[in-house]
Formats: C-alpha cells, structure tokens, sequence
C-alpha cells in the first residue's frame, strides 16, 4: 500500500484503533483495498514518492496545496514564492534539510504570503535554517533549527507570524530573529533556543510582537531587542515578553558575532529599546545582569534619532522618511518608556537588574519597576527611584551600572559556527496527525495569547 493510499484512509477515519500504524507495522482493520476514499489528493504533493525533491514540489504546488515531505536526508536550498503553500515533513527528526555548509538557506520564503513550514529539521546552512521576508502571514510550528551560519529561525520585513514549538542551536547571531517591522503582530511562543550568539534578537521590531512560554538557556545572551539605523523601521519597540524561562546565558564555547560578544552574561538585555513589557520572567544565573535597560550606541549610522513623535511611525510611513542630511558618527539610543515587573531574578553577578542611561536624566526616561523579586539592582533601590505607580525618589547614582568595567572585561572569542560543540539536540515534540492533518497554511496568525493567564515559571 502507497503512504498515499494509507494517508488517504486515516484521514477518513477508517482504521480502527486507537494508534494508526503505516504500511508495513503491525496490522490493522482497514477498509477493503478497491474501496475509494472521498479525499482530494490533488492538493497534496508527496516528495519524493511523486516528486524527487521538494523543491521541485514546491515549484509544482498551487496557492493551498501541501508538500508532504517523507524522512530523508534532503541536500536542498528550497525558495518559495507561491502564496498559502504549507510545507510539512512526516517526521520532525527525520525529515532533514542539509546544507552541507554549502548552501545558504535551508527553506527561503520570498514575498510568498501565508506560508507554513512544519515538522521538520534544518541544518549546516551558510545563512538560516528557515526564512520569511517580505510577508504578510507567516508560520513556523515545531521545526529544529541547528548549526546555521547566521539565524535558526529567521523574520525579517514580515508580519503577522507565529513561530513556535521550535529548537534552535548553533546560530552566531539569534536562534530566533523577528526584524524590520512595526507593528509586526507575530507571537514566539513554546520555544527553546539555547548555544548562539544570541537566544532572540530583534532589531526594530515590535508591535503587537509577544515572546511567551520559551527558554533561553546558555547563549551568550538571552533576548535582546535592539534598535539600529542599519535596518529600516527603527527604533525598537513594544515588545512583550512574559513567562520566559532565561539563563546560563554567557555560554563561553559557542558562534557569535560581535554584539552577542558585547551582550553576553545579560539575560534580557533591552538595547536602546522603547516600550517593552518585561513580565513574570524566571531569569537566573548570569554573569553580568538578568534584567537590563542599556543603550545601544550605533557608530556609521544611515540617520539621526528619530523624535518621540516619530516613535508612533508604521513601517510603511518610516519608508517614505528621507534620512536626515546631517548625521553624528555616533548616536545613541537609549532604553525609554519600558515596563519591567512582577519578574524574579536570581543569582546575578552585577545585579539582578539594571539600568543605564547615558544622554537624559534617568529619572525622565519614564522605565519603571514594580513587584519584581531580586536581591540587587544598578542602581540601587530601583523600584524606589522609578515605580510604576506614583513619584520615584532617591539618588541614581548610588551603585551606578559600571558601563566601563563591563564593555572592558575580556569575553571568550566565538567559534566558528560550523565546529563547534553543539549539546545533543533534546527530545522534541512531533507534530500531532503529520500524515492525516489537512493543510493549513498562515491565514490565523498570531494565534490568540491570554497574557493573563501566563505565571512565573517554575524552576527547571
């Protein structure tokens, strides 16, 4: 019988048992062999029993359609550019994309709206294990991402996207990157990114865009969005990061490039960023800080700061702004109007938390902390000096954050990301129903998240 034929009769319900085995397992009651299933296999394109490749499956495929990619070993870099494709492997270990340390992009998402990659594994590639840019709609659900030359799972100028139930190691720059977009309505959520350079990285990115639900575990830092004239939409902002599990975050053995070697030791590292919500977070064990408000000071940047007015700007209307015809050679963004509560934080060799900033009066730079459990913060008495509720009091420059001593101190040179010593890669859940699920490609994302409902998570 042809995995065609068996997929066929699942989906319609007509195996008997609670577990239904492929061809080739135990037996089962099935229906009789000449019997038609009323199931429409013109969507469905099987690699490689109809096609040798996915790519060629996917070239193949009609806005809709399915590519149902059996285990194998398949040493492709897969483009795609036609709309609402969902692309899924039969298995999430076995299913595997190789890039020999050869090939760029393990799957690549050009301009294609609404497309889903599940249920499978992408590794050795030069640049990312999956990537979306220029897209409207987006989905990346229980994908392994390992030993990528650039990102494991990568967004960029993308919206409306939903990454999650995903593994990502060995990346220098992010095992998961959300860049370029404002607002970008998307949602990280049930994720482990653990040994890159950095856990999450996002540069100008946010807007409805919620990390929820994940680890980050020994990176040389854990999340840490960012804001940079070197990419458009800029700066960073309103990002909500709640019931995150961080820390072990100055792995000193893993790829980096050379602003996850500047952040490493911090767990959540907000780098010039605005607006962000950083919420009922368990961050331990770091050697610089577990919750950090830093600036982030650009040099060769394409534009000036833009004005508090300006904060507001979709990506849409930044892109019709001319840059400024006078730039500094260095501009600083600081860290404005976020929000850091309810968090506990423990076991940080510089502080549990802190605060720098370098170009305004801190006490104006409306960042506020309330409820969070921590046993010392730069400077001392935070959640005093800038509530949440109410008039702040005290001195700021009582155990003033060391910027100097920090961004001085020696930090181990990154390794090369195709050599180094990678853990084995945990148990992972498969998708549910690979064979018999119908295609579902990325017209609901994000998915709905009740924050509400979200606890500080226990200690693993």
């Amino acid at each position: 019988m042809s995995l065609r034929r068996w997929r066929r009769i699942v989906a319609a319900g007509l195996v008997i048992g609670a577990s239904a085995a492929p061809p080739g397992a135990a037996s089962a009651t099935t229906v009789p062999p000449d019997e038609d299933v009323a199931l429409d296999d013109d969507i469905v394109r099987e690699v490689p029993e109809e096609y040798a490749t996915i790519q060629a499956a996917v070239t193949a495929a009609a806005p809709g359609d399915l590519v149902l990619v059996s285990p194998g070993t398949y040493a492709e870099a897969i483009d795609v550019t036609t709309d609402d494709l969902t692309i899924r492997g039969l298995d999430r270990v076995g299913v595997v994309l190789d890039g020999g340390f050869e090939l760029q992009n393990g799957i690549r998402v050009l301009g294609a709206d609404r497309v889903a990659v599940e249920n499978m594994t992408a590794q050795n590639y030069t640049v990312n294990g999956f990537f979306w840019t220029g897209v409207e709609g987006y989905r990346a659900s229980y994908l392994t991402a390992v030993r990528n030359g650039d990102y494991g799972i990568y967004a960029f100028d993308a919206v409306r996207g939903q990454i999650e139930h995903s593994y990502t190691a060995g990346s220098p720059d992010a095992g998961v990157y959300i860049g370029q977009c404002y607002p970008c309505d998307a949602v990280i959520d049930d994720v482990v990114s653990e040994h890159n350079g950095l856990g999450y990285s996002g540069t100008n990115s946010g807007g409805n865009l919620l990390i929820v639900n994940s680890t980050f575990r020994n990176n040389r830092a854990g999340i840490v969005p960012n804001s940079g004239s070197y990419e458009l939409c800029y700066p960073q902002r309103e990002t909500t990061i709640v019931g995150n599990i961080v820390h072990g975050n100055q792995q000193p053995d893993t790829p980096a490039i050379p602003v996850a070697l500047t952040a490493m030791g911090n767990g959540i590292l907000i780098a010039g960023g605005i607006g962000n919500v950083v919420e009922r977070n368990l961050v331990f064990d770091h050697d610089l800080y577990g919750i950090a408000l830093a600036p982030f000071d650009e040099t060769g940047a394409n534009d000036d700061l833009p004005t508090r007015e300006e904060w507001g700007a979709s990506c849409a209307d930044a892109r019709e702004q001319a840059p400024a015809t006078s730039i500094p050679e260095t501009i600083f963004w600081e860290s404005f109007d976020n929000v850091v509560r309810d968090n506990v934080i423990e076991d940080s060799r510089y502080g549990d938390i802190g605060v720098a900033i370098l170009t305004v009066d801190p006490a104006t730079a409306g960042n506020c902390f309330a409820g969070n459990r921590f046993a010392v913060s730069a400077p001392s008495d935070i959640e005093t000096l800038a509530p949440c509720a109410g008039t702040g009091a005290g001195d700021w420059t009582v155990n003033p954050v060391d910027l100097g001593a920090i961004l001085g101190r020696d930090r181990p040179p990154a390794v090369d990301y195709d050599a180094a010593e990678l853990p084995r890669v945990p148990e992972q859940p498969e998708m549910p129903d690979a064979a018999t699920a119908p295609p579902a490609p990325a017209v609901d994302v994000p998915f709905v998240v009740d924050l509400e409902a979200i606890t500080v998570p226990a200690r693993p």
